[in-house]
C-alpha cells in the first residue's frame, strides 16, 4: 500500500475523477478549435461543482502544470494568471 500524502488528499474527492477525465487534457490526436473550446467548456463546467477546485487550482499552479484544465482554468489562463501575479 502507498502512504497518500495529505497535502494530496484533495484528488480523491476531484469531481473530475472518472470517465469525464478525459475532457480535461487534448486527445493525442490534433484537435480543432470548436472541439477544443467544447471540450474545455465541459471541462469547466465539471470544476464549477467541484468542492476541491481551489487547491487543484493551486497545485497546478505551484508545479506549473503545462497542460489540460485545473481549478475551471486553461493552460493559456494559468500562465496570464502567473504572469499577474509574478509579473
Amino acid at each position: 500500500m502507498v502512504a497518500r500524502r495529505s497535502d494530496d488528499e484533495w484528488q480523491i474527492k476531484a469531481a473530475c475523477r472518472g470517465p469525464q477525465a478525459e475532457a480535461f487534457f487534448p486527445p493525442a490526436q490534433l484537435e480543432r478549435r470548436d472541439e477544443r473550446l467544447q471540450r474545455e467548456r465541459a471541462a469547466k463546467a465539471i470544476c464549477q461543482t467541484c468542492r476541491v477546485r481551489k487547491p487543484c487550482l493551486a497545485e497546478s499552479l505551484r508545479i506549473r502544470e503545462p497542460h489540460g484544465i485545473w481549478g475551471g482554468l486553461n493552460e493559456v489562463e494559468r500562465k496570464q494568471l502567473l504572469e499577474r501575479k509574478y509579473g
